[in-house]
């Protein structure tokens, strides 16, 4: 099933209910799981300034009552997406799958072949972040292993784009992995991790946990890095782990248009996201 539509805030009523009837139908064996910016959360100017409207943060306590698994995948720290949700009683993954932050947990778990380059990627941070780049009001984020530099309503985006460009080109030949977003460029480790990964750790339940079963799952978000959530959610239904995985794009006109077209279910902004939390319940 693909694309299934967008009508104002949410794809047609009848037709999302239908296609979330199996996780509805069975809460405590379903999982829904969330991006944060541009999906929960509006996309800001400054990414220290994102937050969860309240309405949406309410439902979402509701969803984390009634459903077996709910968390957060999300390209910010783990500790930093639960301070923007603002709900401790659920699941967060940090850094595309490299940090995991279990409900009511006070520490993370950050995979050891990240946290091995935390000290070269912070030590090419501090090197990189010149004079020009501070002029052309380019903002860096710190994410431990993973450095983010913002351009979003810089005064000149496009030099800011070009100079954030040349960085990446230096780190590359450097031999650090770089990822590109919506205005935003991240200088990575060169180690094989992304949402999908995230996805793994959210649906299988740690064995000593006495956790039902998962039979169904939905992956809302809105930007590329969300695709290998797509993929890694596919995958695990592949596998026959899962007899329903529903994938869910977040319209936006800078959503990537192989979102959509590999979506589910395509639902229209923050607006939409509320709509179809909504239908989950």
């Amino acid at each position: 099933m693909r694309n299934v539509g967008i009508l104002g805030g949410v794809s047609p009523a009848a037709t999302l209910l239908e296609t979330l009837e199996p996780l509805r139908s069975d809460p405590l064996h379903s999982a829904v799981l969330l991006d944060i910016d541009g999906t929960l959360a509006p996309i800001v100017r400054h990414a220290e300034d994102a937050h969860v409207p309240e309405a949406t943060r309410t439902l979402l306590i509701e969803i984390a009552k009634r459903y077996g698994v709910v968390g957060c995948i999300s390209g910010r720290r783990a500790g930093t997406a639960r301070q923007i949700v603002a709900i401790g009683s659920i699941a967060y993954v940090g850094n595309h799958g490299g940090e995991l932050l279990r409900p009511g947990a006070t520490s993370v778990i950050v995979a050891p072949e990240l946290a091995e380059w935390t000290e070269r990627v912070q030590r090419f941070a501090k090197s990189a972040y010149t004079q020009e780049r501070m002029r052309l009001r380019i903002r860096m984020e710190d994410k431990g292993a993973i450095v983010a530099l913002h351009w979003r309503g810089v005064p000149d985006e496009q030099a800011a784009e070009q100079a954030v460009a040349e960085l990446a080109g230096t780190a590359e030949s450097e031999g650090f992995a770089v990822h590109w977003g919506r205005k935003v460029l991240e200088v990575r480790p060169p180690v094989s991790f992304d949402k999908s990964v995230g996805i793994e750790q959210l649906l299988h339940q740690d064995p000593e946990e006495s956790a039902e079963p998962l039979s169904g799952a939905v992956y809302v978000g809105d930007d590329v890095t969300d695709l290998d959530a797509f993929r890694g959610l596919r995958e695990i239904a592949g596998r026959g782990e899962l007899r329903t995985a529903v994938c869910v794009a977040v319209a936006s006109e800078e959503a990537p248009p192989e979102l959509v077209e590999q979506a589910d279910i395509t639902v229209d902004g923050q607006s939409g996201v509320r709509g179809l939390l909504e239908a989950l319940l």
